[in-house]
Order: structure tokens, then C-alpha cells, then sequence
């Protein structure tokens, strides 16, 4: 059975019918024929599309760099006002919510903690239990399956908006399952509903849906890059690059001090089941050591379902730190509107990663230690899985 959208279910239904709808979308909020949620919206009979919202990076997806913010503007050929949720506000304001009696939100997640687009939905949530708005969340695929549950949960003291609430960092959930998480767990109380998914089940990856993929966010270009990117998202972290300015962002990763050869032989050595580290030297064309030869590494997954993408990506910060402890260095803040904490502590989710690498423990033995947490949240999230 193909894979049919939350938007399909949507729009083959009555519910939009009369109302008054904003969307918040981005260039992956598409169907398998490639039609935008926001034209099939505004061509819909009976319904009236008047605002779109547009999460981190723009509605177009047009701003490369994180932490730049997207200003509003005016849609010239759906004729309705854009708005940024990655502005001075990253929740719709009242104004913004004038013209709208129902919100849609139609965004493309990648299964990772740290994502921001999940944290502007939660941000929808709240301000449409505000202003007594109807919500309907349109589930999309987890682009790396839903069945694994990877890496340390976010400790209290740590949110941020890179992380609201505390989830592990690969939770294993679509958009929708966690809509339904935030919004009763953690105290929003939005009239929520969630248009589910048909033929897409828990072990599939983007790849086996039919669906086109459409890079996410500007430095999420494939679906390579969702596979790697739970582990390797915590160099956002430190001053090695995770591959920004490169063709692989996410995939390939350098720092200046590194020998690519040796790097790459000191990983493989470890014995991590499902991938391969490919010596490579990169030279980034903007973003950290940009125009700087750099040497590291390619991730090459061999074996996603034996893929531990985490604890290969503290492996890999444990790596580039041993190669010249004295080069190293833990970004400092400001960093996702967050100015005191770490950043790598608030992607990790607390201080306790970066505090184990220095400490010089294994990845293995990091990797153990987020069992617990695990399993707890394995148990939480059964009540809001919808496949």
C-alpha cells in the first residue's frame, strides 16, 4: 500500500470546509506529486487560505545559515501575508492569528531532538489554546523510521529551542505522534487534532514511501544526512565543522588539526557495527574554518538498521578532541536564542555528555548510560504512537 499523507487525509475530508485556514509550511510540505500544501489550500472549494507561517530557515527555506532570523512579507501569488516563526516571535501572535480560524501545520520533521520545526508546532499549539483556535497537525513520515530510540534524554534546567521538552535525541516519533505527546503530557491542552498517515508503518525509511524528497532545511539536502545527522548535529557544538559550506553537510566533518588518514583508521578501529569512516578533507566555503583545509572524515552507512548514529557521533567528538586537545574547543553562547548555557549542553540535553568526553569514557559506555532514560521514554511514548 503506498504511503498517502496527513494532508491527503485532510483535504478528501469536510474539515476545511468554510473555514478560514492558516498554514505553516516550508518547501517539503508536498505531496507525491510534488503540489505544495499551500496551493492545494488555496485551490481547495470552501476554504479561504489567509496566512501562512514559515518555521526556522523561512517559508521558502531561502535563509541558509542557522540562527538567522526570517523576516514577515506578503505571498504575491497566493496574495496572504507570510509570517516568520523564526523572527522577533517564535509563536503566532494575535494579530497574526486574526484572519484564521483553523491552523494547519504541514512540516517535514527528520527524527532528531534538536530539530526546531517541532518546537514551532509546540509554539502553535500554545498560542492557538490561547486564542481558542483549532488545531490539525498533518503527519508526515519520520524519514529514519520509527522503531529506534537513541541517545540521552533532555535533563531539566537544559530546554531550549532546540529542546522543549524532554525526549531522547533520536525519539523514533512522526510529527503527529509527538503533537499528541506535547500537547497532553506536557500541559498545552490545544484543541488538536492530528490527520494521520496511511500505509506507512514504524521500520520505514523515507526511501521506501514513494514520496519525493524534498530537502527539509537547506543543510539537511538528503536523506544520508537525516540518517547521520542525530549524532553528528552535536559538532553545532563545538569548533569542528559538521560540514556546512560542503555538498555533504552533516556527512562530512573536519577541523584543521586532523590528519584525515589517521582519523579515519582511529575510527574504524572502534568496530562500529553498521558504518564505515571514510578519510576525506574538506574545505568549506562558508560557516566555521571556511576556505581552510580540513581533515576528518565521510560517514558512510552501511547498515542502517545496525546504525547507531549517536554514539557514533560522540565517538567521532571524542576523536577530533583527542586529536589536538589544545585546538578543541566547545563553542561558546550565544546559540538558539539561548545566552548562558553551553551549546553542546543543550544539545545534548545536559551537561553530562560533554562532561563524560572529558572525562575520557567510551562512547560505548556513554551509550550505556542512556539506557534508563531510554527505556523510560519507550514506555511514555506507546500511548501516542498512531502506526
Amino acid at each position: 500500500m503506498p504511503v498517502s499523507l496527513g494532508t491527503d487525509q485532510l483535504l478528501a475530508s469536510k474539515r476545511l470546509d468554510g473555514r478560514r485556514v492558516g498554514i505553516v509550511c516550508n518547501p517539503a510540505s508536498i505531496d507525491r506529486e510534488l503540489r505544495h500544501i499551500a496551493d492545494r489550500l488555496a485551490a481547495h472549494p470552501g476554504t479561504r487560505l489567509t496566512a501562512i507561517f514559515g518555521p526556522q530557515h523561512g517559508f521558502r527555506s531561502d535563509v541558509q545559515e542557522n540562527m538567522i532570523e526570517t523576516g514577515h512579507a506578503r505571498d504575491a501569488v497566493r496574495r496572504v501575508p507570510v509570517y516568520s516563526l523564526y523572527s522577533e516571535t517564535r509563536e503566532p501572535t494575535a494579530e497574526m492569528l486574526r484572519d484564521v480560524d483553523l491552523l494547519v501545520i504541514d512540516l517535514q520533521d527528520v527524527g532528531t531532538r534538536i530539530y526546531t520545526y517541532i518546537y514551532t508546532m509546540a509554539n502553535c499549539l500554545a498560542a492557538a489554546k490561547k486564542h481558542g483556535l483549532e488545531v490539525i497537525v498533518c503527519d508526515r513520515p519520520n524519514p529514519i523510521g520509527g522503531a529506534a530510540v537513541e541517545g540521552p534524554m533532555l535533563e531539566h534546567g537544559f530546554e531550549s529551542f532546540v529542546g522543549l521538552y524532554p525526549l531522547p535525541m533520536r525519539h523514533g516519533m512522526t510529527i503527529g505522534e509527538l503533537a499528541r505527546l506535547f500537547n497532553e503530557t506536557f500541559g498545552i491542552g490545544a484543541n488538536l487534532e492530528v490527520a494521520a498517515m496511511q500505509g506507512w508503518h514504524r521500520g520505514m525509511y523515507f526511501d521506501a514511501t514513494g514520496i519525493p524528497f524534498v530537502l527539509p532545511s537547506p543543510n539537511i539536502p538528503t536523506l544520508d544526512s537525516c540518517i547521520a545527522y542525530p549524532g553528528t548535529v552535536l559538532f553545532e557544538g563545538t569548533n569542528v565543522s559538521e560540514g556546512r559550506g560542503t555538498t555533504k553537510p552533516f556527512e562530512l566533518l573536519g577541523a584543521p588539526w586532523v590528519d584525515a588518514e589517521r582519523f579515519a583508521d582511529a575510527m574504524n578501529a572502534l568496530g562500529m557495527t553498521g558504518v564505515r569512516f571514510r578519510p576525506a578533507v574538506i574545505e568549506p566555503t562558508f560557516h566555521k574554518h571556511a576556505h581552510t583545509s580540513c581533515g576528518g572524515c565521510q560517514i558512510h552507512v552501511l547498515d542502517r538498521e545496525a546504525f547507531r548514529p549517536v554514539e557514533a557521533g560522540v565517538a567521532l567528538t571524542a576523536a577530533f578532541r583527542a586529536a589536538d586537545p589544545d585546538q578543541f574547543r566547545w563553542r561558546e553562547p550565544p546559540y538558539e536564542y539561548e545566552h548562558t548555557l553551553l551549546p553542546i549542553d543543550i544539545l545534548a540535553g545536559s551537561s553530562d555528555l560533554r562532561e563524560q568526553i572529558e572525562a575520557g569514557t567510551s562512547a560505548r559506555d556513554i551509550a550505556r548510560s542512556w539506557t534508563g532514560g531510554v527505556e523510560a521514554f519507550e514506555k511514555l511514548r506507546q500511548r501516542f504512537l498512531l502506526y
